[in-house]
């Protein structure tokens, strides 16, 4: 391999770049503001959004760190903080006995439906009003990244 293609090109560079620091802030400002008004953490706020969309407010613990793509442990150690906050519970699942199922709450329920209203503006000022009339573009490139990841796995 040359010493060309090792490295970014200048314009390969400024896009990589731009494109974490720009996630790292995005995704920092959300955070700030969603525990600032509801005291929970955009973590918080994932794990909750995607029991609340599986049927029954609940999901298998291995099917929600995939859903997340999440390490197990890392998942474990934020449910163990949500549970003591009233949001979740974790339950043996019914079908398999050794597993358990992450189960919303109605206060969690309750908290993710506060927040909502609050996060989705957020978004829109953050994410979606800065794209402009790009934000197509936006969606077709997160797309096929994600196709090309997803095809990698």
């Amino acid at each position: 391999m040359s010493a060309d293609e090792v490295w970014l090109d200048d314009k390969e560079q400024m896009a990589w770049r731009a494109y974490l620091r720009s996630h790292a802030l995005l995704v920092a400002e959300l955070n700030r503001r969603l525990l600032a008004l509801t005291g929970l953490t955009v973590q918080d706020y994932e794990v909750l959004v995607n029991l609340s969309e599986a049927d029954g407010g609940r999901l298998r613990s291995f099917q929600l760190a995939e859903a997340m793509q999440w390490e197990r442990s890392r998942l474990t150690h934020q449910l163990t903080r949500m549970e003591r906050r009233g949001l979740i519970v974790r339950e043996v699942c019914e079908e398999d006995r050794r597993g358990s199922e992450v189960v919303l709450t109605a206060a969690g329920r309750r908290t993710m439906r506060r927040a909502a209203p609050h996060h989705a503006a957020d978004v829109r000022e953050l994410f979606i009003a800065p794209a402009g009339g790009q934000l197509g573009t936006v969606a077709v490139v997160a797309r096929r990244m994600e196709a090309a990841l997803s095809a990698a796995e």
